[in-house]
């Protein structure tokens, strides 16, 4: 893991100390890797999509579904209007 001296604004140092103190994160160094970690994914590289073998199975799930009424298949059924 890298370790990393930075310096802060006042203002940055004082938001993190009270999501700390109101227990959004359990201390300074959760606090900094979370927030790091979000930036990064909000304006780091794009991630590679997860294969389908695990991943989230509700979201595999849905995608697997096929709605019939969307479909543009035309069936010779004895159903006419």
């Amino acid at each position: 893991m890298a370790k990393l001296e930075i310096e802060l604004p006042d203002r940055i140092e004082t938001d993190i100390d009270q999501m700390v103190a109101q227990g959004e994160f359990v201390n300074w160094d959760e606090a900094v890797e979370k927030l790091l970690a979000r930036g990064v994914s909000a304006y780091g590289p794009a991630e590679e999509p997860e294969e389908q073998t695990g991943g989230d199975l509700f979201t595999q799930s849905v995608a697997d579904q096929h709605d019939p009424a969307l479909s543009d298949d035309v069936q010779d059924d004895d159903y006419g209007f």
